[in-house]
């Protein structure tokens, strides 16, 4: 859960799910970026200590109605997929970005000690559901980019973390499971070939600000790649003939190649007017 520690009139500071500290703003939180004051791991002691929550046989993994929950989901008549974790990610949120760069070159052993339990802690967790369920995809969380590009270096993803999103793809596909996709915010695209080489085939949201272009990437990496997201965002606060121009000159060509999830590309932002929502919905509609 979540715990406050102090408030005034229009901020508070929490201790979050994570364990991190943060100050909040009290009104407008989804509007806003929080600001990240101290965070749970900051050494081997500090890890040793976090990695006591990462317990994947905590009965507590599962809700209490898992069983009939599991039946709803046999019988269902839509799309299912499961979350698979993080690595980069999640360390970012528990060491911070600042403090996980430096680690990753004063102390790479840790990283690699914290990747192999996360790895072992993701595979036992989702393996029973795995075995109760049929789903249709498996989707990675990272973040681990910004505009201009990846927040970590290639071969740094390639030696600590590939050899660990290999293992977790190979029991996914064991279980039928082909559709592995990951979300990364920020321009990916020197991680995208990682990605597919590792047999993760879908990313999103492809942020156009960050230089994302959803065609070029089509023509770059044919079918092999699913691509959701792509539409810019910012688009949608200016007029119906912006909308309509940045979903023409996108999706009709997206669908016709097949393995696109036409949306935009993040949250919709709050100076975003209705009607122009409704507008850019009504063209997607008519479109698929």
């Amino acid at each position: 859960g979540v715990e406050t520690l102090e408030q005034n009139a229009t901020h508070k500071v929490i201790m979050d799910r994570d364990g991190a500290k943060k100050r909040v703003h009290k009104e407008h939180r989804l509007l806003s970026m929080d600001q990240w004051l101290e965070y749970p791991v900051k050494d081997r002691k500090t890890w040793r200590e976090y990695k006591k929550r990462l317990n994947p046989h905590s009965p507590a993994r599962y809700p209490l109605w898992w069983k009939e929950e599991k039946e709803r989901y046999k019988e269902r008549s839509y799309p299912l997929g499961i979350t698979v974790g993080s690595f980069f990610g999640w360390m970012r949120n528990w060491i911070g970005l600042e403090n996980l760069s430096y680690m990753m070159s004063d102390d790479p052993s840790l990283i690699e000690e914290i990747n192999e339990h996360l790895e072992y802690f993701i595979i036992e967790t989702i393996k029973p559901v795995l075995e109760d369920i049929d789903f249709d995809f498996a989707y990675f969380w990272e973040h681990m980019a910004y505009k201009t590009g990846s927040l970590v270096s290639p071969s740094f993803v390639k030696e600590y973390m590939v050899p660990h999103y290999k293992r977790i793809v190979e029991l996914l596909h064991s279980k039928g499971v082909d559709i592995i996709t990951l979300d990364s915010d920020g321009n990916i695209w020197e991680l995208i070939p990682i990605w597919l080489d590792c047999g993760i085939n879908g990313v999103l949201p492809n942020e156009v600000a960050a230089g994302m272009d959803i065609v070029r990437m089509r023509k770059k990496f044919g079918k092999n790649l699913i691509i959701a997201g792509g539409i810019d965002k910012r688009v949608l606060s200016r007029g119906k003939k912006d909308i309509e121009k940045e979903v023409m000159s996108k999706v009709p060509y997206l669908l016709s190649t097949s393995g696109y999830f036409p949306c935009i590309d993040h949250s919709v932002p709050p100076d975003v007017p209705f009607d122009n929502y409704s507008y850019y919905l009504e063209l997607i509609r008519k479109l698929v």
